[in-house]
């Protein structure tokens, strides 16, 4: 998911419907985030700077990122840091990618023997113009981290592989823990808000990787223009092809030039949408205002 930090929030302006600069809505007051740094943080972020790695708490500016850090935990981003896709909630930067980097696997592994993690989560941006769209890096990236690490738990959070059905299997053959690939948000609107992709070949790609014995996730950002219900669409949905894991979040429009926040969903909204995930069968559902896909990631490892 891509968000920034909530200091920046309040004070920014988007353009609305006519071409005047119009007021963000100002923040609910259960929009509270410390950032603090101190040890543990500041390891995390000197490590990422010398093996030269991206995270996605940084390019998409999370709001939990000092959180997680002091905690000694944090999402990967490889295959670079530019996106072929444009997403209209996404900060990541939209370009043309820099050539592949295939000495990156071995450095996240490195990444993650220094940190001592017991967990890792390793995400990705789109990078459509490759034939495989990355797999391979994801692929190698795992193989590379178990022989550094070998009692470390993996997630992977992938793009949709255009629907290529051997880039899929190129990843679930090395057997990650978790495998997660993000919905972001209803059926109706995933046309305007990821025009480069489908909804239903997300929800596909999680039936295959569930075929191919996966354990799988997957992500839904609300405050984007959706209802309720279209939002238990979803998740009924993602229930259908048998995913395991869910997490629900509350957008923030990153900058100007971003999808405007349509509304904030009350803290009561998620514990229902919470209590009705768990309902329909999922193993584990976060559900909060400040949930994003990789919260408390290790916690959901051991759900059954």
């Amino acid at each position: 998911m891509s968000f920034i930090p909530l200091d920046r929030f309040r004070s920014a302006s988007v353009t609305g419907p006519d071409p005047s600069p119009v007021s963000r809505p100002r923040l609910p007051s259960w929009f509270k985030v410390q950032a603090r740094t101190g040890p543990d943080y500041l390891d995390v972020q000197q490590t990422m700077e010398r093996l030269k790695l991206h995270t996605i708490c940084e390019e998409a500016g999370c709001p939990n990122r000092w959180e997680c850090w002091n905690a000694r935990t944090a999402t990967f981003l490889i295959l670079g840091d530019i996106c072929t896709r444009r997403c209209h909630y996404c900060s990541v930067e939209t370009g043309r990618p820099r050539s592949l980097d295939k000495d990156e696997p071995g450095r996240v592994a490195e990444a993650i023997q220094a940190l001592n993690l017991r967990h890792a989560v390793i995400t990705s941006v789109n990078r459509d113009e490759l034939p495989d769209g990355g797999a391979w890096v994801f692929a190698e990236t795992i193989r590379q981290t178990r022989r550094l690490n070998p009692a470390c738990t993996i997630e992977v959070l992938i793009p949709d592989f255009e629907g290529n059905e051997e880039a899929l299997a190129t990843v679930c053959a090395e057997k990650p823990e978790i495998l997660n690939h993000n919905i972001e948000t209803v059926r109706r609107l995933f046309p305007s808000i990821r025009p480069q992709g489908k909804y239903q070949r997300s929800i596909e790609l999680l039936a295959k990787a569930k075929q191919q014995g996966m354990k799988t996730k997957s992500g839904l950002i609300v405050g984007m223009g959706e209802t309720l219900d279209e939002a238990r669409e979803v998740m009924r949905d993602l229930r259908a092809v048998d995913c395991d894991i869910m997490t629900i979040g509350q957008y923030l429009q990153p900058t100007r030039d971003h999808l405007p926040v349509a509304r904030f969903y009350d803290p009561s909204e998620f514990a229902l949408l919470k209590e009705e995930g768990f309902a329909m069968g999922f193993t584990h559902v976060e559900s909060g205002p400040l949930v994003r896909s990789s919260y408390h990631a290790e916690q959901q490892v051991s759900s059954s």
